[in-house]
């Protein structure tokens, strides 16, 4: 590999407007405050806890994954992040401007929730961890434990946060994954369906090369476009998300052990996670768009 490398395009951009929920698919995204502006601004907020509503709860929340959450206009540089949209699996739905979201949202989960636009300082998650070898460093297998993420995270670890205190981000405020990744998943289990969904990535970057090629990346930056430019920070620990159903993807426990038996990464400290995709941080920020070019320096 060369010092400078063409190594694809940009095929899709998501952001995901409320953590855990369905997403907004876009042709650009402007990268603002080192994420993509409007990403994860909202989570829900079990009231009776103070945790932070996650998929990765799966057993509590369950069906969190299809509930769609869209902004009722594009959230602007430097503006208020506008209301979103919510609409549930029956089909209800309800508008952040009023406390209604709270109230079908509470009464669709039987529990009490509220929608929130910053995580609390201590911001922790309910985890389920699945009974699949080798998915949990820890050998944690059918059972929920509390995890602290985002500067939580960073700050129990005594180290610098790459996202600000309130943010929602489990650990970084980017997130991409190659093509070449999920075909190899593919030929690897041929009866499972990877597709990008399951993994809920900011960037999807198509590439001609093979394998889990973002492994390679890290410790690198990512020129994409015009002007936006990105550090690899990390592989992406997957967990259970990625073997919930949503939409007209079924639940499938071999995802998680595909990655398990063919992508264990040691992501710091010598436990080695399961991993698909990496984390990024922004240097350059800017505007991205579909079909923008990618270049590996």
């Amino acid at each position: 590999m060369t010092a400078e490398d063409h190594v694809g395009s940009v095929a899709e951009l998501w952001r995901f407007p409320v953590k855990s929920m369905g997403g907004e698919r876009l042709r650009e995204a402007e990268i603002d405050g080192g994420a993509v502006r409007g990403d994860r601004a909202y989570a829900l907020i079990e009231k009776e806890t103070g945790k932070v509503v996650s998929a990765k709860s799966a057993k509590l929340f369950p069906d969190l994954l299809d509930c769609r959450a869209e902004f009722l206009e594009p959230p602007r540089r430097g503006g208020v992040i506008p209301p979103v949209r919510i609409t549930l699996p029956n089909g209800i739905w309800a508008t952040s401007e009023t406390d209604e979201a709270d109230r079908a949202l509470s009464e669709y989960f039987g529990r009490e929730v509220t929608l929130a636009r910053a995580a609390p300082s201590d911001f922790t998650i309910d985890q389920y961890h699945p009974d699949v070898e080798g998915a949990d460093p820890s050998g944690r297998r059918d059972t929920t434990s509390h995890q602290k993420l985002g500067s939580a995270f960073f700050s129990e670890m005594g180290m610098d946060s790459p996202v600000p205190e309130g943010a929602f981000f489990d650990l970084f405020p980017l997130s991409l994954i190659a093509t070449s990744t999920l075909e190899r998943l593919g030929e690897l289990a041929p009866q499972s369906q990877f597709d990008a969904r399951r993994f809920r990535m900011n960037l999807t970057i198509t590439t001609e090369s093979d394998g889990f090629v973002e492994n390679g990346w890290v410790g690198r930056e990512l020129a994409i476009g015009d002007s936006v430019m990105l550090h690899v920070a990390m592989p992406d620990p997957r967990c259970v998300m990625t073997t919930l159903a949503q939409g007209n993807l079924p639940k499938d426990s071999d995802v998680l052990k595909t990655l398990a038996q063919h992508n264990r990464l040691d992501v710091g400290g010598g436990a080695r996670f399961p991993c698909a995709g990496a984390y990024a941080v922004t240097i350059v920020t800017g505007t991205l768009r579909v079909g923008d070019p990618v270049i590996l320096r």
